[in-house]
C-alpha cells in the first residue's frame, strides 16, 4: 500500500460496484469516505482498509449541504449511486439525473481534482426507457458542470453480489422452467472488479475524459448466458422466451399491484420500464472507448461464475466431491 494523503469520496460507496471500488482506492492508500444515507449499515467497509483509512459518512445526494460536505476537501470524487427500479421516493430523473449533476457541480466547486461518474451502456436520451433517459440526462449534466470528469458507462455487472446471475441461479433451484425476456439480446457482461480498476484509474488520474464503455471479453445472447450460469449451478432447466407483447402485460399488472399497495409489495421482478430495456441490445460500441484503452484485460466470466455460483449447486459445496466419487465409481 502506497503512503498518501489523498482522500476520496465515494457516493454509493456500500453498493455492488461501490465495494469493489472502496476496496481498491484503500489498497491504493487512500482515505475513504463512503457517503451513504444509512453509514450504520455500511460500517462493513471500515474493514477494506487500515484502522481510520475507510469511514462511512452520512450524505444524501438529494440534500445540497450533506452532499457538499462529503465533497469539501476531496481530491477525487466518484459517484456509483444508481437505482434498477422506481419507488415511492427514488425516482430516476431525481437519482440519476439532478443528483448526479448537483455531485458534478458542487465537485467542480471544491476543486476537486478528479471526478469519476458510473453510469450505464443503455444510457440515451432519445430511449422509450425511463431509466435510460435519466442516465442519459446525469451524463449530460455531469459534463456541462465538470467537462472533464470520467463517464464509465458498463454494460450488465456480474461477480458474487451480482443480481443477474444470482437471480436466475436461485430461480432454478426451485423451478423447472426459466422465463426469458428477450432471450436473443446481446449483453458483453464485465466482471465488477474490473469496473473498479477502471474507476480507480480514472479517480487517480491515469484515465483522459470522455465516456467509456466497459464490457467483457464476449457479447452473448440472454439465452446463451443463461446456459452457462445452469452449466455451472449442474442444473438442467427449460429456458422459454417471453414474447415482448406477454411481458408488457405481465409487466403492467406487477406495476399496478404495487401502486395498489402505496409500495409495500414493490415490484421488483419485472417493470415495463425494463421490458422496454430487454428489447435493445448492451453491448460495447465498435467506436466507443475501453476497457483496453485503460489498459484492463476484461476478465472472462467462465474463470469468475463458479467461485460464487457453486452454492446454488444441488449439494452446494460438495457438488464436486459427490462428481468425483461418482467418477471413482464408475472406474
Amino acid at each position: 500500500m502506497q503512503s498518501t494523503s489523498k482522500i476520496a469520496t465515494v457516493f454509493g460507496g456500500s453498493g455492488f460496484v461501490g465495494r469493489y471500488i472502496v476496496r481498491r482506492l484503500a489498497k491504493d492508500g487512500w482515505r475513504v469516505r463512503v457517503a451513504v444515507r444509512r453509514p450504520n449499515e455500511a460500517m462493513f467497509v471500515r474493514t477494506y482498509g487500515a484502522v481510520g483509512q475507510v469511514e462511512p459518512i452520512l450524505a444524501n445526494i438529494r440534500d445540497e449541504t450533506s452532499t457538499r460536505a462529503a465533497i469539501a476537501g476531496s481530491d477525487a470524487v466518484i459517484n456509483c449511486v444508481g437505482i434498477l427500479v422506481e419507488s415511492r421516493r427514488q425516482k430516476f430523473d431525481e437519482i440519476q439525473g439532478e443528483s448526479a449533476g448537483r455531485i458534478a457541480r458542487l465537485a467542480a466547486e471544491a476543486g476537486v481534482a478528479h471526478l469519476v461518474h458510473m453510469s450505464a451502456i443503455s444510457a440515451e436520451a432519445d430511449s422509450q426507457s425511463a431509466y435510460a433517459r435519466s442516465k442519459a440526462a446525469g451524463e449530460a449534466a455531469v459534463l456541462a458542470a465538470y467537462p472533464d470528469a470520467v463517464i464509465l458507462r458498463p454494460s450488465v455487472v456480474f461477480g458474487p453480489e451480482d443480481d443477474f446471475f444470482n437471480r436466475f441461479a436461485r430461480m432454478a433451484r426451485f423451478t423447472i422452467v426459466l422465463p426469458l425476456v428477450g432471450a436473443e439480446t446481446m449483453f458483453q457482461p464485465v466482471y465488477v472488479d474490473d469496473v473498479a480498476k477502471a474507476a480507480v484509474k480514472a479517480a487517480e488520474g491515469q484515465a483522459r475524459a470522455g465516456v467509456y464503455e466497459l464490457g467483457g471479453p464476449v457479447a452473448r445472447s440472454f439465452r446463451n448466458l443463461m446456459r452457462g450460469m445452469l452449466r455451472v449451478v449442474r442444473r438442467r432447466r427449460l429456458l422459454v422466451n417471453i414474447p415482448f407483447w406477454m411481458a408488457r402485460i405481465n409487466a403492467w399488472f406487477l406495476d399496478i399491484g404495487s401502486k395498489m399497495t402505496v409500495g409495500l409489495f414493490p415490484n421488483k421482478i419485472l417493470t415495463r420500464d425494463q421490458v422496454k430495456l430487454l428489447a435493445h441490445d448492451n453491448v460495447v460500441s465498435d467506436d466507443a472507448l475501453k476497457l483496453s484503452d485503460l489498459g484492463i484485460e476484461p476478465t472472462p466470466m467462465e474463470s469468475i461464475l463458479e467461485s460464487y455460483l457453486y452454492c446454488h449447486r444441488p449439494s452446494g459445496q460438495y457438488t464436486a466431491i459427490k462428481e468425483s466419487a461418482a467418477n471413482l465409481r464408475e472406474s
